[in-house]
């Protein structure tokens, strides 16, 4: 049966080269117990365009496989309706692909990472678009960083939203207040494309949230990886190399 064998994170750098993400990549699955050989397939989803040509050139060159690079121009196996379906994202797409494949549609599926980016997938499992807003983390530290008397906070709700110094303060407006944020823009979603759409939640700072909005059906934080893995099958056939199993990378 197909498994998630193991997930690595490692920071954005785009002063990074391709032998450096390698060697680093090559110790850490080495830790994990996984050869470069072991790599049959690989498959990038990339929204900082610098490193993506980095990341194919490492692919080639480490593991020996040509990557498929996730794009509106691949079989995605869902019509984009974007006005313009290059300015997606690939994340989103991937998303969008992987929650109707898991839990089906209409979908809703709210990442909250750099962004929080809000994608809404219709009833005939069409992408239809979404909203972008600025991430948890951007928010706090535009506070932090354009005020002189406020403070970085760690991120958890307060025991209540009436905050009584400044700390609580800025945990009710950051994290209750993006808890607000997402239940209002699902409310609008759900009453434009069906109040029955499932809801699901990913990203790294989903969970700083899950808990103080009643909107989510389910948490994935591997949907990108699963959507990776989806599109890679159904492309596979037109590369020049593929495997039973795919190594999976995402720049962002």
């Amino acid at each position: 049966a197909e498994r998630l064998v193991t997930t690595l994170r490692v920071a954005t750098d785009s002063r990074r080269l391709a032998d450096e993400y390698g060697i680093l990549l090559k110790n850490l699955l080495e830790f994990r117990g996984i050869a470069t050989t072991d790599i049959t397939a690989a498959c990038i989803c990339s929204v900082v365009p610098p490193l993506t040509g980095m990341f194919e050139d490492l692919c080639r060159r480490f593991f020996g496989v040509t990557p498929l690079l996730v794009t509106s121009q691949i079989d995605l196996g869902m019509p984009v309706r974007y006005d313009n379906p290059r300015d997606v994202g690939a994340d989103r797409i991937v998303d969008a692909v992987a929650a109707v494949e898991l839990y089906g549609a209409p979908m809703i599926v709210v990442d909250l990472g750099t962004a929080t980016v809000f994608d809404a997938v219709s009833r005939d499992r069409e992408y239809l678009g979404g909203a972008i807003a600025p991430g948890i983390n951007l928010s706090a530290d535009a506070l932090y960083y354009n005020t002189s008397q406020l403070r970085r906070v760690e991120l958890v709700a307060p025991a209540e939203a009436v905050g009584r110094n400044t700390t609580t303060s800025l945990q009710s407006g950051i994290v209750l207040g993006y808890a607000g944020l997402v239940e209002a823009m699902v409310g609008r979603f759900k009453a434009e494309i069906g109040e029955d759409a499932r809801v699901v939640g990913t990203g790294g700072l989903v969970t700083v949230i899950s808990d103080h909005v009643p909107v989510f059906d389910d948490i994935n934080q591997e949907l990108t990886l699963v959507g990776l893995d989806i599109i890679y099958r159904k492309n596979a056939a037109g590369l020049p190399s593929s495997g039973a199993s795919a190594g999976m990378s995402r720049a962002g």
